[in-house]
């Protein structure tokens, strides 16, 4: 299918501006552009309630934000939410309207986690705190008016890396019993030489250049992109990760990563649903504003969660 004439325009409007690439900005421009562009594209839906809390965190409080569905009950499904933003930027302002999103679309309570950034906090920054923030909504469902039955896991891009990294770590030390994951144009392998790397390494929004500085920050000096925490499609074992659903999108260099880890997922004997975006970009379901068809695509998103989070726990076993 061709580009979508609204990412298209985009791209364009991108291309004429001649804005300058992530890898010749400061950090700090960096965090302001990605936070300008979705102030600006996204599209910021109403939700029953927003509050924001403080949660213990390995170096001290975390922030999080929950989101309520209007109308939900008591003991609604629940998801941990860490957002995209290549592990350097990003934050819960900048990545709100996709939280509220996926708040309706799932009619899960969500959890946004301001994990801590690279490159004042390399890796495994990021992943402890997204680890211990599993870790405290689990041990607290109950207060939090969730069912811990059906409490998730959701990121996007290398938020989605985080989420993938965080259930691949409760599965293999057996800590939350994840109830399922969704990974949104996730970034899987640090390492990979894929056809659609290669095929959008530029002028597709994400490009090569962006991933590899941003990786350069987060690996620090303790990272090795090998590692399955850092590169989850690198993990040996994927057949204690509960059920999945990823979403890719079609001109993205990330995408054929997406679908080889549906595909081994699949071959380890976990149920996955796996939707491919036709015509759309990285990052295009937080630009709701511009690329109309993230509405869609969140009602698909919401659809495929709600599907793994409806089984009853002790049928997870046999649906994987």
């Amino acid at each position: 299918m061709p580009l979508d004439p609204n990412a298209e325009r985009f791209l364009q409007r991108l291309a004429a501006l001649r804005t300058s690439r992530a890898i010749d900005q400061t950090i700090d421009a960096r965090r302001s552009a990605l936070e300008d562009l979705l102030r600006f594209a996204g599209r910021r839906d109403p939700v029953g309630a927003v509050e924001d809390r403080q949660i213990p965190g390995p170096a001290g409080p975390l922030r999080i934000r929950i989101y309520t569905p209007a109308d939900a009950p008591v003991g609604s499904p629940g998801l941990l939410y860490l957002h995209g933003g290549g592990l350097v930027s990003g934050n819960l302002d900048s990545h709100d309207a996709i939280a509220r999103s996926l708040a309706n679309a799932s009619g899960c309570r969500v959890f946004a986690l301001d994990y801590r950034l690279a490159p004042e906090h390399p890796f495994p920054a990021a992943l402890d705190d997204a680890c211990a923030a599993a870790r405290w909504i689990a041990h607290h469902a109950s207060a939090l008016e969730i069912d811990p039955d059906r409490f998730g896991i959701c990121g996007d891009s290398a938020g989605a890396t985080l989420a993938a990294a965080v259930c691949h770590q409760m599965a293999v030390h057996r800590e939350v019993p994840l109830a399922a994951q969704c990974l949104i144009c996730p970034i899987l392998d640090y390492g990979a030489e894929t056809p659609s790397r290669s095929r959008y390494r530029e002028g597709y929004f994400l490009d090569a250049g962006t991933l590899e500085h941003d990786l350069r920050h987060y690996l620090g000096a303790a990272g090795d992109r090998s590692d399955p925490r850092i590169s989850p499609l690198r993990a040996l074992d994927l057949s204690r990760l509960p059920p999945t659903a990823i979403h890719t999108a079609e001109f993205d260099p990330l995408c054929d990563e997406g679908e080889l880890y549906a595909e081994r997922l699949r071959g380890a004997g976990v149920r996955t649903l796996y939707r491919c975006h036709s015509g759309m970009i990285h990052l295009f379901y937080g630009m709701g504003g511009l690329i109309p068809y993230a509405v869609d695509a969140f009602r698909a998103l919401g659809a495929d969660v709600r599907a793994l989070l409806a089984a009853h726990p002790s049928d997870r076993e046999t649906i994987r």
